[in-house]
């Protein structure tokens, strides 16, 4: 786990766009010991999302972003799987 705080400061970013990002549902953050946290497996999404922000992309184009970069990841998978079937249905 990693303090918010110490977060923002290495990254040079404002807590509050954490906070925007958690009330998104982009992230998730924890509380422990009156300390907000982000745990270690949010590292990467957290920091493509910070990439993003610091393209100057508000925080309703980075949701649009996410949104659309999961559906293609999802049709990709799809892809893969249709593919790996139609070759069983080839190869007899």
């Amino acid at each position: 786990m990693i303090a918010v705080h110490e977060f923002c400061v290495h990254h040079n970013i404002e807590q509050s766009f954490i906070y925007s990002l958690k009330d998104s549902g982009l992230v998730e953050i924890n509380s422990i010991e009156e300390t907000i946290c982000i745990s270690a497996s949010q590292l990467p999404v957290l920091e493509k999302l910070i990439r993003l922000y610091e393209m100057d992309i508000n925080l309703e184009g980075i949701e649009t972003i996410t949104y659309l970069l999961k559906r293609i990841s999802d049709m990709q998978q799809e892809i893969v799987t249709l593919s790996n079937r139609l070759s069983m249905y080839e190869r007899d």
